[in-house]
């Protein structure tokens, strides 16, 4: 751009006079030297997200359209949900991964110190424990301006291998006509009830290691039971992990998407017509 500017202050000084040429240059560089659009789009697309350079302003991100939601894959069982109306939801709330900003709603589960957080942000205003500390249920059915969020508690497994009632809850996020569940640290095949409960579920956040959570087979037959037209993996720390769920996904007729950032923006106009599973890799924070 600068030797754009400079060729044509050179072709000018061939017909105006040097004061009227001083003047246009002037008027020239000050337009280059503005922000361009580009710069300011894509700042604005990233923040609140990306740090400031060094006297650069903090820009926030524009409002969601009334039918979307963002989703951004902190890491581990931990997303950043955010509504329409602006309200920020962290999945799993832990001390090692958590979102830029903090939650407006965070969640949390017991299996272990991945999954809940002993220092909470004393700034989130609504702190939902998937378990009762002090044992018994642990019920949510709550209203956060454009948000419902509810649980279906699950018993978990220990790790002296016995069981723990209600040690885990399936959240349930119903944002802008649609209907997110996270299945948390699930450890067994959901029942009848448990479905009839979860309702019509639009997408799933599921952990895939094979391993500490639920084996493969039981975990496509909780899928093939819910019947989300997204599913979004998580929890897949283990190697090897991810490349064997996509493989059951392909064979149960998922179409698999890579997404290239850790971030999507949903509707129910944009869901995929046919089931598919949306692989992000974590970093969204």
């Amino acid at each position: 751009m600068a030797f754009a500017v400079s060729a044509l202050v050179k072709a000018l000084k061939r017909v105006l006079s040097r004061r009227q040429t001083a003047a246009v240059a002037i008027g020239l560089t000050a337009m280059v030297t503005a922000a361009p659009a580009h710069a300011i789009c894509q700042l604005i697309a990233e923040a609140p997200y990306k740090s400031p350079q060094p006297g650069q302003a903090r820009v926030w991100n524009a409002q969601l359209e009334a039918g979307q939601i963002q989703i951004r894959y902190i890491g581990h069982s931990t997303f950043e949900l955010e509504t329409p109306g602006g309200v920020r939801i962290a999945t799993d709330y832990n001390d090692i991964y958590r979102p830029f900003l903090t939650p407006t709603v965070a969640t949390m589960n017991g299996a272990h110190s991945t999954h809940y957080s002993l220092a909470p942000d004393p700034e989130i205003e609504h702190l939902l424990y998937g378990w009762n500390p002090n044992g018994g249920p642990m019920d949510h059915d709550l209203t956060v301006e454009d948000v419902r969020i509810r649980n279906i508690q699950t018993n978990i497994r220990g790790w002296d291998g016995e069981t723990r009632r209600l040690g885990n809850s399936i959240f349930i996020f119903e944002i802008a006509d649609l209907c997110v569940a996270h299945l948390g640290h699930l450890h067994h095949r959901l029942t009848k009830e448990d479905l009839t409960r979860l309702g019509q579920i639009d997408i799933v956040f599921a952990a895939i290691d094979n391993s500490s959570t639920l084996r493969l087979d039981s975990l496509m037959d909780v899928l093939g039971n819910i019947g989300p037209a997204m599913v979004i993996p998580m929890h897949f720390h283990f190697a090897g992990a991810l490349d064997a769920f996509m493989g059951r996904a392909t064979e149960a007729g998922y179409t698999i998407v890579r997404a290239e950032i850790p971030k999507l923006v949903v509707s129910r106009a944009s869901l995929p017509a046919k089931p598919t599973v949306y692989i992000m890799m974590p970093g969204g924070a």
